[in-house]
């Protein structure tokens, strides 16, 4: 019995390392080249690009590191991915929504970029050209260095939006259209003509878009379609700036200055400052 228990006791400390070997955590080491996932709305549409960011470290990158005329995967790892969640253009050409691994060509004089169909894939190695959505070509640009690769988003308006390919001393830009004006005021007419006799919101609502997008005679239209169920403050305004961008400064204060009647303190004092700025400068 003595002999068992001194056995017992011998193999119990034998066994600690195992176990605490099979229980240790995975050892977890980060990526050489780090992983980003930049998003941009652009009026109504998500663009997303999911890329991993090589470093230069003193390498020379394009025609070397980066071969001239042959594909490459766009970043480090996995091919970068590209996802619209609208219908695009890349410059110029369409694009359907949906996600893309986005490969590069590059040369000295131009570059190709490459919209395929198999979104996720490791690198270019299995790239297959029968699955591009889309090529088109893009200019590269010198620019100031980078020592990470980075895709960013420098401009951005409502319809369009800018993505440069950076790294090194090249910067290469597309650009990237959503027509969000185009689609918002197709929207915007439907709902006006679908509005019931009573709703101003709507149609006042579908004016301020088509005055700030520099549609100023649907803006007119929709306004005094708004004004006519009832008369607002904010209406009245929005009506006013219309006309002094159509050149009628006359009608604009006057029409400013009914909007003034309509205001009630102390809740519409900075609305009435602002309209009685507009006055003096129409003036």
């Amino acid at each position: 019995m003595r002999k068992f228990i001194a056995i017992c006791l011998f193999l119990v400390p034998a066994a600690l390392p195992m176990a605490a070997q099979q229980t240790a955590p995975a050892l977890k080491l980060p990526r050489a080249s780090q992983h980003e996932v930049v998003t941009q709305t652009v009026g109504l549409t998500d663009i997303t690009i999911d890329y991993s960011r090589p470093v230069a470290k003193g390498r020379t990158i394009w025609g070397g590191l980066v071969p001239y005329d042959k594909v490459w995967r766009t970043g480090a790892n996995e091919a970068t991915q590209f996802t619209v969640s609208d219908d695009v253009t890349i410059n110029g050409q369409p694009l359907p929504k949906g996600a893309y691994s986005l490969h590069t060509i590059p040369g000295k004089d131009s570059w190709t970029l490459i919209f395929n169909k198999t979104a996720k894939q490791w690198g270019s190695f299995n790239y297959d050209a029968a699955q591009d959505a889309l090529r088109v070509t893009a200019k590269p640009q010198k620019g100031p260095f980078a020592e990470v690769f980075t895709i960013g988003f420098p401009d951005v308006t409502g319809d369009n939006a800018t993505v440069v390919l950076h790294w090194a001393d090249l910067a290469v830009p597309f650009t990237v259209g959503t027509n969000t004006t185009a689609a918002v005021m197709a929207s915007a007419t439907a709902a006006v003509a679908g509005a019931a006799p009573t709703d101003f919101q709507t149609p006042a609502r579908a004016a301020g878009f088509a005055f700030d997008s520099g549609n100023n005679d649907q803006a007119m239209k929709w306004v005094d379609q708004s004004l006519k169920v009832k008369e607002t403050m904010n209406g009245l305004y929005l009506k006013s700036r219309i006309q002094a961008k159509s050149g009628d400064r006359a009608g604009a204060i006057a029409t400013a200055q009914s909007a003034l009647k309509l205001a009630t303190p102390p809740k519409d004092d900075a609305l009435s400052a602002e309209i009685k700025q507009s006055i003096d400068e129409w003036k």
